[in-house]
Parts: structure tokens; sequence; C-alpha cells
């Protein structure tokens, strides 16, 4: 058996079964608090355990139990070589034990997927070997493929994911830090920019000083775009929470692959959380911003907030296109909800407890091609359908809502053009029109 020996053992994590067992430990008990989730793919971060290894637990605890194969993809940091690198190693010793490499995926890369055997560009490559102790704490039973990426394109990370995805029993992790060596304020604003181009799968401009596995991060996001998938933030930090130090810092994330929808992984588990913060935005005339609040949050997102009292429409803004971070959006639209709707007089104390509170996440438009307004109408889809029209400077915006009062599909654009300011009958050749889907709240 060819086995490859730990090279950080020691230096970037414990080289002790006990040190390892007790860490462990302590990142299981401080990750308590997220929610439940199962993924078959994660971005997770690959420094030293005192500074990123509970960010890399987390993304890893949310791996699907069920997997049985494990890809683990790093970037080549000892060794510069064309393309992407597999080994010839049977295991991988760490001080939990060995893990076993699943050679007959492994075999398959090389013959059929242009993957290099460089057993070098694993000897002393530290962010495969940093994810197994953890990964040997967290499965009983699993394989894995070690793959270091050189030179290479996302396209050829994309390729490899694609391939092996449809299988169930497989798993991937992106091992990858952010920024490197930046002071804490740029780090913040550089890693926030990464954050927000994985999060909105537009990737153009990414650059490689982004993250150290720029390209397995850009593989994983090219995959999730055309499936059609997305990404959920878990955390995102850097080393100066660690070390103090602000002057030179590396930013670490934790990202997991929904196959659904980041709005219904928000509903699902933080809608009290939610309407806990409009209200307090309410009372507190927008000077509110929560404690621990969830990253996810974090991410760019839009929502309409609406007001109603007995019943009754007391208020209702939003934004319809996500311009800056979902609890920003929440905070500022729920206090505008209550006190700049110029349909209405600016909430009173009074009615406060009588008020109930609404909240629609909207999905990113996407815009409906048509011939003419027949055309339109046949795709529009009543009750789950948000639709956005405009024309030149004319625009409006319904929610799916909306729906419960105008059924009749004919009846709701009408409507939906006379807001705009347009008349009931108006058509032309610049008239646009956008669908979108919320969680309702």
């Amino acid at each position: 058996m060819y086995t490859k020996k730990p090279s950080v053992a020691g230096t970037f994590y414990p080289n002790s079964k006990d040190k390892i067992s007790l860490l462990v430990l302590d990142f299981k008990i401080s990750t308590l608090e997220y929610p439940q989730f199962s993924s078959r793919l994660v971005i997770v971060p690959h420094a030293g355990y005192i500074y990123s290894g509970k960010t890399a637990f987390l993304g890893l605890s949310k791996l699907n139990k069920e997997v049985r194969s494990i890809f683990v993809l790093a970037p080549s940091h000892k060794v510069y070589f064309h393309g992407i690198a597999v080994s010839n190693f049977d295991n991988f010793e760490t001080p939990l034990g060995n893990v076993e490499v699943n050679r007959e995926v492994v075999n398959d890369l090389y013959r059929n997927y242009n993957c290099k055997r460089n057993d070098d560009a694993f000897k002393s490559e530290h962010a495969i070997e940093v994810q197994l102790p953890l990964l040997q704490s967290i499965f009983q039973e699993f394989k894995i493929v070690p793959i270091v990426i050189g030179d290479s394109t996302p396209q050829e990370v994309e390729n490899i994911i694609s391939r092996y995805y449809d299988d169930k029993t497989n798993a991937f992790v992106i091992s990858s830090d952010l920024s490197h060596f930046l002071h804490d304020k740029d780090a913040n604003k550089l890693d926030e920019h990464t954050a927000d181009m994985i999060e909105s799968k537009e990737i153009n401009g990414f650059m490689y000083k982004q993250a150290c596995n720029s390209i397995g991060i850009l593989g994983a996001v090219k995959f999730a775009k055309k499936n059609d998938y997305n990404f959920i933030r878990l955390d995102m930090h850097n080393s100066s929470q660690t070390t103090n130090d602000k002057d030179s810092v590396v930013g670490y994330g934790c990202w997991v692959l929904s196959e659904s929808s980041v709005n219904s992984y928000i509903k699902n588990n933080y809608s009290e959380f939610i309407k806990k913060t409009c209200m307090e935005s309410i009372k507190n005339n927008g000077k509110y911003y929560p404690e621990n609040c969830p990253d996810v949050l974090k991410q760019r997102g839009a929502c309409f907030v609406t007001l109603e009292k007995q019943g009754m429409l007391r208020g209702c803004i939003g934004s319809i296109v996500p311009y800056r971070r979902l609890i920003d959006d929440i905070i500022q639209n729920a206090k505008s909800a209550a006190y700049s709707d110029p349909r209405f007089e600016p909430l009173r104390v009074s009615e406060m407890s009588d008020i109930e509170i609404k909240i629609s996440l909207l999905s990113i438009p996407s815009e409906i091609n048509f011939k003419d307004e027949n055309d339109l109408l046949g795709q529009i889809v009543p009750n789950k359908d948000g639709i956005i029209i405009s024309d030149k400077n004319y625009r409006a915006v319904y929610l799916p809502s909306v729906w419960e009062q105008l059924p009749d599909k004919k009846e709701f654009l009408n409507s939906l053009k006379q807001k705009a300011g347009l008349h009931a009958n108006h058509f032309s050749k610049t008239f646009k029109a956008y669908r979108f889907y919320t969680e309702y709240i």
C-alpha cells in the first residue's frame, strides 16, 4: 500500500488523536446553532485550525451523510504544473488513521479527464490534508478523491464536478481561503466582493488574488449556474479574529450548495428572526441591527415588507432587485413601510400592537421574451409569478399575492399597466416584462 504521510500535523492541526478529538468537540458545540442542512458541495477554508477550523468543520458537517466518496479539490501551494493532478497514493495518513483513496475514480480521471499523475504536488500540500481529520470526525465510512489544481481552467473543474455529481454517493469539497495579507479593512471589502460574486454567480472579472483556489471556486460556481443551484453563506471572517492583528490578514469563508433557492432556506430557518427584526426596526425608526445576525442574511437580497391592520393594508415598501444586504433591506423597508408609504400617514405608537407584518423575499427577476401581448399572457403563471413591467420611464410591480385580488391574467396585466401610469390597453415594441418568485413570511 502506498501511503501519503502527513506533512502539517502538529502545525496546522494537532498531531495526536486526543487533541484533535477535543478540538473537534469544541467545533461541534460552537456550530450547534446552525440549522440542519444537507449539501453535496461546499467551499471551506484550509488554514490552521486555530484560524479557520471551526468554519471548515461547519461546512464539512453539512455534507450529506449518505455520501461515500468525497472529492477534495485543492490549489497547489508548493509545486507549479499545468493542468490538474491526481496521485498514485492508496491512502492518506492522519493522526486519526488512514483515509482510503477511491482508486477507481482516480484512474477514471487520469484516463478520461486529462488529469496528470503527480505525487510531488501532494507531498507537501496542506489544503487537502487539513480537511481529512475533520472529515474523519464526521463520517464513519468514506473514501476520498484527492485533486490538486495547477495552472488549469474553471471549465476543467466544472467538467469533473458535472461528470460525478449525478451519483448521489459523491460529494465535493472546494478547499480555499480568500484574500491574503491585506489590511483588515481592505480584506473585508475584497472578501465581501468575492462573496457577492459567488452568491450571484456573476464571476466575470474574478481575480486570482481574491482566493487561493480561485480556479476551484470558479468551476463550482459555473456548475451551480448551469444547473440553477445556489450558494448559501454560513460564515465569513478573517485571521484578525484570532490574532488581533489587522495589518495583514487572511480571509476565510464557508458556503454550501443548495439545489433550491436561498430564500426558501431563509424562510424555513429564520422567519421568526426576520419578523422580530422588522418590528424592532419599526420601534426604533430603522436604527436597529440584530445581534448574531446569520451570515446568509448578509447576502444581497430584495424584499417587500407589508403592514396590515385588522386585515387592511397599512403600508408596503420594498425592493425589486437585490442591491444591498438582505438584512439591511429588511430593516430599511420595515421602517419605510411604517413611516414613508405616501399612501398612508406615518404609523403611530398606539397602532403597533395591532399591526401584522408580512415579508416577501424576492428572487432575482428574469426577463420574459415574447412576440406580442397574447404571447406574454400565455407565459404568465397565475398565483406563482410576480411581474414587473416597464416601458421607457414607466415601471410597476405586482407581488404574487396580488393574484388573490386579480386572478384573471388579462385583468392582472391591465391593472399593472395602470399602476405604472400607462393605459390598460397599452402595448409597444419597447414594452418589457420580467418575472420573479417570492418566499412569503
